[in-house]
C-alpha cells in the first residue's frame, strides 16, 4: 500500500509518502503556517523524490486533530478532495498521538503529547505502551494545564511531556510533585512518516461525513447553539 500522508494541524507542516511501511520521502519544516500556500509544493516535490505520482497513492492519511483551526481545515480538506477526486481510501489519526508514538517504547512511563491552547488549556491526551501497543489513557481533549497535571500527580507515575509547547508550561511544571521529563529534539515535532504508519493500521473512513476534531467548539458553533437551543447535539461542523 502506498499512503501519502499530511500533518498541518500546527506550526509544523510535514508530509511523507510510504510504501508498504517503508518511508520513500518526508519534509517536516516549521517556519509558519503558511500551509495553505506551502503544502501542495511539498505534496508535489515528495512525490517527485519518491517517483511516483498521485494517481499511484492508495490511501490519504491526514492529521484529523486536535490543534489549529485553520491549519486541520487545510490538511483535512487538501486529503478529502484527493482521495474523493481520485477514489482513493482517507484516514485520520489524532495529531496528540502522532507525537506520542514517535517516542521509544517504555511502558513504565505515561506519554503525554499537548499542543497550548492558550488562557493556561492545553489540548491533550495520556497515552501508554502496553503489549508493545500504544493505548488511551486519557482521550484527547481541551483541558485546562492544571487540571491535567493534578490527574498526572494522583497516577503516581513516570511521566513524559511532548510537543514544542511544553515550554511554555515550565515554570508550573517546575512547582510540581511529580516525576516527569520533557522529551527534546525532533521528537516534539509531528512526523508524517508515523502518522503514516498510524494511519495504515486503520479503517478508511466515509469521506463526506470526515471532519476535523478540533476538540474545542469554534466561535461559529458557539453563536450556531446559542441561536439553536433546540439542537444542542446536532454537528454544526457536519452540517455545514
Amino acid at each position: 500500500m502506498k499512503i501519502l500522508a499530511i500533518d498541518t494541524a500546527n506550526t509544523s507542516l510535514s508530509v511523507a509518502v510510504i510504501s508498504e511501511k517503508k518511508l520513500l520521502a518526508q519534509v517536516t519544516t516549521n517556519v509558519g503556517r503558511n500551509h495553505s500556500v506551502n503544502l501542495m509544493p511539498l505534496v508535489d516535490e515528495m512525490l517527485k523524490q519518491s517517483h511516483l505520482t498521485i494517481d499511484a497513492i492508495d490511501r490519504f492519511v491526514v492529521s484529523q486533530g486536535p490543534g489549529s483551526y485553520t491549519g486541520l481545515r487545510i490538511g483535512v480538506t487538501t486529503a478529502k478532495v484527493l482521495a474523493d477526486t481520485l477514489n482513493k481510501e482517507l484516514v485520520g489519526v489524532s495529531s496528540l498521538k502522532v507525537l506520542a508514538a514517535a517516542l521509544p517504547q517504555d511502558t513504565s512511563e505515561l506519554l503525554v503529547p499537548l499542543f497550548d491552547a492558550r488562557r493556561d488549556n492545553v489540548f491533550a491526551g495520556i497515552y501508554q505502551y502496553q503489549d508493545g501497543e500504544l493505548q488511551t489513557i486519557l482521550p484527547d481533549q481541551h483541558i485546562a494545564f492544571t487540571k491535567l497535571c493534578s490527574f498526572l500527580t494522583e497516577k503516581g507515575v513516570k511521566v513524559r511531556f511532548v510537543g514544542a509547547d511544553v515550554a511554555h508550561f515550565a515554570d508550573q511544571l517546575a512547582q510540581l510533585d511529580l516525576d516527569y521529563q520533557v522529551s527534546e529534539g525532533s521528537f516534539n515535532y509531528p512526523q508524517a512518516y508515523v502518522l503514516g504508519l498510524l494511519g495504515s493500521k486503520q479503517e478508511p473512513v466515509a469521506i463526506p461525513n470526515f471532519v476535523p476534531e478540533y476538540h474545542r467548539l469554534t466561535q461559529a458553533e458557539i453563536q450556531w447553539q446559542a441561536s439553536h437551543p433546540e439542537k444542542e447535539n446536532d454537528n454544526y461542523v457536519e452540517r455545514t
